[in-house]
Order: structure tokens, then sequence, then C-alpha cells
């Protein structure tokens, strides 16, 4: 991802956390509490947003320091998909095999995080 994805990314991922967030204690609150599992869609927009804001910042880095963090974004970009997505789908129908993509999500973001670390360590 380039600097502009990234930054692209990250505001489309920040409107939606917002959106999903108001549907979910809205629209969606009597089925996600009928479900007891309110808390699995509220950890799903509490991740899936500061992960939009990381990747504003990957892509500001990028643009403004000149940082080579498209495997930053990417990461982050693909583990937000698989956690938030997967935690979303649970929440919604109760289908268990959606967990197993949850930690996979996880540990690319983690990965995403530990790549930035790197870069910004190298990076003089």
């Amino acid at each position: 991802m380039n600097n502009q994805q990234t930054l692209l990314a990250g505001a489309l991922f920040g409107t939606l956390a917002v959106a999903l967030g108001a549907f979910g204690a809205h629209a969606l609150k009597n089925l996600l509490t009928q479900n007891g599992r309110t808390e699995i869609y509220e950890l799903a927009v509490r991740y899936h947003f500061y992960h939009a804001l990381a990747l504003l910042l990957i892509g500001i880095l990028m643009r403004a320091e000149n940082y080579n963090l498209s495997i930053s974004a990417l990461l982050i970009f693909f583990g937000v998909i698989l956690f938030s997505g997967s935690l979303y789908l649970y929440a919604l129908t109760g289908i268990r095999f959606l967990n197993f993509f949850t930690p996979v999500g996880g540990v690319l973001m983690l990965a995403g995080w530990i790549a930035l670390a790197y870069q910004v360590y190298k990076h003089n």
C-alpha cells in the first residue's frame, strides 16, 4: 500500500467503524442483547476504530517522513478485516467457525505493529 491508499483505508475504516458502532448501539441492540454478544460486537468496533487511526498515522508517516511502511499497512488492513470482520459476523450470526479467523486477524495486527516499530527503529 502506498501512503494515499493507506490514508484512504484509514479514513474509510474510521467511517465504517463509527457507522457500525452506531448501527450496533441502535438497530442491532436488541439482537445483540438477546444473544449475549454485545461485548463481542463492541470489541470488534473498538479494535476496528483503533486500527483505522493506526492506518492514518502510518499514512502520515509514509507521506511526511518517507517511511517504508507498506507492509505494516497491509498487515493491519487485513488484520482488521479478519479480526473485526469475524467478530462482527459471529456477533450477528452465532456461527462459531468464524472464531477461527479472529486470532489470525489479531496476529496480523500484531505483526503490523511490529513492522511499524521495526521501520521506525531502522529509520534514522
